[in-house]
């Protein structure tokens, strides 16, 4: 069974709703002024018709009074009054009774030129007015006239005037009103449409730039969303320019995301095959040296050699698996500061973490010159004594590792404001430019064999760089040839302690930084390297 959905009703678009919504009110408009302004005119023009009639019947009583009273009995016919009144052209008169009892009838063809009406005629002027008021009657041949009856001297007088007079005044007048008035809407059709487009401009801008995004493959791989709305379709100082650059900004926003989202794969990938390759070393190791410790075992079980080597090869696989289990303890740290766990808050002093710091730097670091600067007052801060202590432990020994023998490295400890900064200064060659920019990104490092003696993990900066960050502080690095300063700036007060409070399950569990030199090494693998 096959259904289908009913056609899609055609809709008009909004230019042609705006043009259309204000012709036809204007045309309205248009219409009623000109039927009140013609029905104006006409009760105008239809008032002096009136008052025509009215002067040419008495006008024809008058001299109907001059011609009755000389001739006494003798009969007075519409001609004779129409002829010797001087009526303006077109006047009709009517005339009946009398001593005779006659009806006459007679109009003013031209100057000078009377003609009788014929019976028929005058038939429709008795026959039309059936009222002592003003009454419009249709004559034969002669067309719509405005007639008047009145008695004078024993007659019944109608007199009128034609009505064409008004008719060729109102005709021309609503001819011109009809004809202004369409080609006024014309005209305003063809200026709204054009003004309603240019407005309309940037909306289709922003529809043409709205329709080419969504037709592009945003789901994933790198993208680069490099449509915008032109410049000049995005004015602030009008409402749709503000829709365009609003979408605009919106475009550079998504374009921003879609470049974070397409670098945090790019940097999961890295991350997951650095910690594989991390992972794998050590596993490699530690079944390579149980497989020869079972051969030993199986081939000499008696032999001093093969406990020999038993031995040794427990040792070395007591070190991966140690190398493993720091390796998994630095990530799973950082992916609980990501969460924002892992830190103990309670008020510590910098100063003292410092001189602590450098007191274990000494012994593992005899080639370098050690300086140590800080002030003579306590600089205490609300903190994690543990984690903070792990910061100045790896900027040091990242500091160590990557210089160059007799080195200078300065700590010096200030207040600044609310702040207490630590900066770790050294002489050495720098940072390497090729690694400046990700220098602080996990498995981040300058020697990429992944030597524990110079390359490490990777992940020393980016921890210390994580605890100062949960702290609400901020870790920064300056560097060119003779001049290195990475600065820890740690606020008096985090911003919402609370939120980062957990309760130690033992010292131990927060303990990262110990006092023998063994530790302090283990803690250079961890630290970023710097050329």
């Amino acid at each position: 069974m096959t259904s289908t959905s009913a056609p899609r009703r055609r809709r008009w678009s909004l230019q042609a709703r705006l043009i259309t919504a204000i012709v036809a009110v204007v045309a309205l408009i248009l219409v009623m002024v000109a039927i009140a302004t013609s029905a104006v005119l006409g009760r105008v023009l239809q008032d002096n018709l009136n008052a025509q009639v009215q002067s040419a019947a008495q006008q024809t009583a008058g001299t109907l009074l001059d011609l009755k009273v000389p001739r006494d009995e003798q009969e007075v016919t519409a001609s004779d009054v129409l002829r010797s009144g001087n009526q303006p052209q077109g006047t009709v008169l009517v005339l009946r009774g009398g001593g005779g009892g006659a009806t006459t009838g007679a109009y003013v063809a031209g100057p000078g030129d009377i003609e009788e009406l014929t019976d028929d005629q005058i038939d429709d002027v008795l026959l039309g007015v059936t009222t002592p008021e003003y009454t419009t009657v249709d004559i034969d041949g002669l067309g719509d006239y405005r007639m008047f009856p009145y008695q004078s001297l024993g007659y019944v007088a109608y007199a009128g005037m034609p009505e064409s007079g008004v008719q060729q005044t109102v005709t021309p007048i609503i001819t011109s009103v009809v004809l202004m008035t369409t080609g006024g809407l014309i005209l305003l059709a063809a200026i709204v449409a054009w003004i309603v487009r240019r407005s309309l401009a940037p909306l289709r801008a922003v529809s043409a730039t709205a329709t080419r995004v969504a037709n592009q493959p945003l789901a994933e791989g790198e993208v680069s969303i490099t449509e915008r709305v032109p410049a000049d379709q995005t004015d602030e100082d009008t409402e749709i320019g503000r829709v365009g650059h609003a979408l605009n900004t919106l475009l550079d926003h998504v374009d921003s995301s879609l470049d974070a989202r397409q670098r945090n794969e790019e940097r999961m990938r890295r991350f997951v095959a650095d910690a594989s390759h991390e992972l794998r070393t050590p596993l490699a190791s530690i079944r390579g040296f149980s497989e020869l410790s079972l051969r030993a075992i199986r081939t000499q079980p008696d032999s001093p050699h093969a406990a020999e080597t038993t031995e040794q090869s427990l040792e070395r696989i007591q070190a991966q698996s140690v190398r493993m289990t720091d390796l998994v303890e630095d990530l799973l740290l950082l992916a609980r500061l990501d969460e924002g766990q892992e830190l103990v808050y309670s008020p510590i002093d910098v100063t003292q973490i410092a001189v602590e710091a450098v007191a274990d730097a000494r012994p593992a670091g005899p080639d370098h010159d050690w300086v140590l600067d800080v002030p003579d007052e306590s600089l205490h801060v609300a903190g994690d004594a543990a984690r903070l202590h792990q910061v100045v432990a790896n900027l040091l020994a990242n500091a160590r590792t990557h210089t160059p023998a007799g080195t200078t490295v300065t700590v010096r400890v200030t207040r600044d404001g609310q702040d207490a900064v630590l900066s770790v200064h050294d002489d050495g060659p720098g940072v390497d430019p090729s690694i400046a920019d990700e220098l602080f990104e996990r498995f981040s490092r300058a020697d990429r064999s992944r030597a524990r003696k110079s390359g490490g993990t990777g992940l020393g900066l980016s921890i210390a760089k994580a605890i100062v960050g949960a702290h609400g502080g901020r870790l920064s690095v300056r560097s060119e040839p003779g001049d290195t300063v990475f600065e820890v700036r740690i606020p008096a007060r985090p911003t919402d302690p609370a939120a980062r409070v957990t309760e130690p399950e033992s010292v131990a569990d927060h303990t990262t930084v110990a006092d023998d030199t063994a530790v302090i090494e283990r803690d250079t693998g961890r630290a970023d390297p710097r050329q």
